[in-house]
Order: structure tokens, then sequence, then C-alpha cells
């Protein structure tokens, strides 16, 4: 349990009733992946998605976000984020991700221009005309749902859980200390952790498992569809610059985010209260994770520790054969 609330296995998710969520994300290769996947799955039901600042500048993460939309056909709004971080300069995966945010494969032109507001108001928006709560999936900066929840407080009970990707209990990959998405903007993540809102985290300890080899790239690309090319293409990009790494294959992080939704029985985790470091030297952007319950207070977030690596890459491979 986390707090008095239930976590993400509690979810029944069906074809039947649909889990609304909202996309939100700075793609990127791995975002991009986990928008495949949630756009491939009848238990999600996509309400908006809104782009945020963290692989590259807003305007080239609000153009990449438009191209994988209409890659997939979502025909649902788009918004553009904040153009940085609540009280910080920007800082951006170019090294990466490549100079627009998501190199490799040709993708078609965005079909729907964004809409005229922000991405706070759009998200704001859903969650208002939504019948039920809803579930955010961020998978960059939490700087968003961050200014949701500070412009919105009203509609937090709107809001059922967030099952975002960032942060690592034991590690960083950015720093030492801290994963990029967190580190990028610490006080929207503190904003966020300390919302009292049930969260899944999927941060480094299980994503940098989420490994995709070379070999099931191929299995992708067999598809044949045009969706299964373009994310055999983002894979190889993705695995170039993980190889040099010593990576034996490409870690798709945000899509174990969405994976939590659709599939938790081939994740595990561990309720943790997790703090956020927004201030260190050396630790700034870290999730803290009271491992030893030695601070007395309830854990706020449920942490993915392990995943079925077959069993993502299969789900994976059933996603673009949604698109055939």
């Amino acid at each position: 349990m986390i707090g008095n609330r239930s976590n993400i296995q509690t979810f029944h998710a069906s074809t039947e009733h649909p889990i609304p969520i909202i996309l939100d994300g700075d793609p990127g290769h791995d975002d991009a992946i986990a928008w495949v996947l949630a756009r491939s799955r009848p238990e999600l039901r996509i309400l908006c998605a809104t782009s945020v600042c963290g692989n590259q500048t807003i305007e080239k993460t609000t153009y990449n976000a438009g191209r994988i939309m209409a890659l997939l056909g979502m025909d649902v709004p788009l918004a553009m984020g904040l153009p940085k971080p609540l009280f910080r300069d920007p800082i951006i995966a170019d090294t990466v991700h490549g100079k627009t945010g998501l190199d490799g494969p040709d993708l078609p032109e965005p079909v729907r221009t964004p809409v005229p507001y922000s991405a706070a108001e759009l998200m704001a928006r859903c969650l208002k005309e939504s019948d039920e709560p809803v579930v955010i999936v961020p998978t960059g900066p939490l700087t968003n749902v961050a200014s949701l929840l500070l412009l919105y407080p009203e509609l937090k009970s709107k809001i059922r859980h967030i099952s975002l990707m960032g942060g690592g209990i034991a590690r960083g990959n950015w720093t030492p200390a801290a994963e990029f998405n967190i580190l990028v903007d610490p006080d929207a993540a503190k904003i966020v952790f300390d919302s009292d809102i049930p969260i899944t985290m999927a941060g480094l300890d299980v994503t940098e498992q989420a490994l995709v080899y070379p070999e099931d790239f191929e299995r992708i690309r067999h598809v044949g569809n045009d969706v299964a090319l373009v994310v055999a293409g983002w894979l190889e990009f993705f695995y170039h610059f993980h190889q040099a790494l010593g990576y034996p294959g490409a870690p798709v992080h945000d899509a174990v985010a969405v994976t939590a939704l659709v599939r938790p029985d081939i994740l595990s985790g561990k309720d943790l209260y997790v703090q956020v470091e927004t201030t260190g030297e050396f630790c700034r952007g870290a999730t803290v994770g009271d491992i030893n319950r030695v601070s007395g207070k309830p854990a706020n977030a449920y942490c993915l520790k392990d995943i079925d690596r077959v069993a993502f890459v299969d789900l994976l491979v059933e996603a673009v054969n949604y698109f055939g």
C-alpha cells in the first residue's frame, strides 16, 4: 500500500473499461516507444498529450510529439509545455537523442497543431471533462505535472495515479546521484512526490533492466509495418549511444511507465518514502528512498525494482503488431 491508497497493482484495466490517461513527455526515442505501447493498448484511453522541455528544447519536443502522433494515428489534443524548468535553466540530452531530439528514421509531419494554451491547462481541461479519475504518465521532467498541481490544486482528486519514468534509488545516470528527468527539474519532482497522489516510479533500478537487444530489433523489424520499421530504427539509434557505454542493448526506460499500467505482473517493486534533493552540491536531483524506514514516514511511491525482460520485449513486439 502507498499510504492509505492502493498501488498500481490493484488496477484492473480492460478493453470494456479502459483507463483514461494523459501522456506527458519530451520525445526522445524511449518516450516515442512508450507512446507506441500506450497507443496500441485497448485497456488505455489516451485523452491528450503534452510536451515538456527535457531531451531537447520545447519547440523540438513538441514537434517530435506531433510527428509521433501522426505516425500512430493518435488523434487527441496536443499542448506545448513551458520553455524551461520551473526555476532553472534547461538541460538537454542532444548527445543521447541527437540534434532533433529524435534522430533516426524519417517521420510524417504533424497533423495536429498544438492547442493555443498551456500543457497544464490542457491537462486541467481533460481532468475536468473526465467522468472518472485520470492516470498521468510522465516520461520526461515533471514540469508540466507540477505546474498542473500548482495552478489547479482543486483538481488533485481527479488524478487517480501518476506512473512516471524518473529517478533511481541506487544511482543516477546524468550525475552519480541523479537521473536525467529529475535532475532537469528537481523542484517540480519534489512537488509531485510531495503531492500525496499515488505514484509508481519507474526509475533506473528497473529501466536499465528493460533492455532490447539487437536480435530483438530484428523481431520488431520483421513485423514489417511502418510503425515496426520506425521503432526498429529508433532502437538502433538509441543502442549505438548506449553500446559505447557498455550496454548490451537499448534500455527503453520510458516504456516501463506504460508497462506498469498494462502488465504489472511482469514487474515487481517496493513501497518507499522518496524525497527529492533540490539543493545539494553533489546530489541535486537525487531521489532518496527510505529503504530502511528510518524516517517513520509513510511510503509515497511504489518503486519498481525488477522486470521480466523477455516478457517486456514480447510486449513491444505485440505493440507494433497492432499497427499492421
